[in-house]
């Protein structure tokens, strides 16, 4: 174990003095935010995470008692077990498999669009019910860069969400006219990938 650095007097003075003057800048940032408001978020980018940080907030609402509504719109065909998991928070969790697999598995466009258009018409009902707080729309980014639902009607219906509800949206490639009519976007970025050194999708880890 490496011996412990020794701070002397001064320079601990100097640290208590620059955090003091750090605090209070930060604490000043906090009390001018006041503004509270369902949010619209939205995870893209060609790195892993987008999914998992969707499920991360599920995680952290349902940790507060707040209901949760789920649909995921390509992966449906997969057992993933952040399913599972959510399963166990019983009637807190409102999970709607409509996806049947990416298109590449389908190989039916009119198969795509029906699963697509179900799973979009779910997403507006568990938005309209007043006992969810966050809505989890997984992968409608494929959904919506394939042209499998209207861009428009969909992006106008998610700013006429009801006050209070936040919404994630998932998915590579996000549409720019839901980037623009987003609270926050989050790029996922690929620096290094499991995947290219011929590691397969692994449990608890892809799904």
């Amino acid at each position: 174990m490496a011996d412990e650095r020794k701070i002397d007097d001064a320079e601990a003075e100097r640290h208590r003095a620059k955090m003091e003057k750090r605090k209070a800048v930060q604490d000043a940032e906090v009390a001018a935010k006041t503004v509270e408001k369902g949010l619209l978020i939205v995870n893209t980018g060609p790195g892993k995470g987008k999914s998992t940080a969707a499920f991360g907030l599920a995680l952290r609402m349902l940790g507060y008692g707040r209901r949760v509504g789920v649909v995921p719109f390509i992966k449906g065909a997969w057992h993933s077990g952040e399913q599972d998991a959510l399963a166990r928070f019983g009637d807190l969790v409102s999970w709607h498999t409509m996806g049947e697999g990416f298109t590449w598995e389908t190989q039916d466009l009119k198969r795509d669009i029906a699963a697509a258009q179900a799973a979009w018409a779910k997403a507006q009902e568990l938005m309209t019910d007043p006992t969810i707080s966050l809505v989890v729309l997984d992968e409608l980014n494929i959904a919506l860069r394939y042209d499998y639902l209207d861009l428009d009607e969909v992006v106008a219906a998610l700013k006429a969400r009801r006050e209070g509800l936040h919404v994630v949206v998932t998915g590579r490639n996000a549409r720019p006219a839901l980037i623009e009519a987003a609270d926050l976007v989050t790029e996922m970025g690929s620096t290094k990938h499991h995947f290219a050194a011929g590691v397969k999708a692994q449990k608890g880890i892809e799904f």
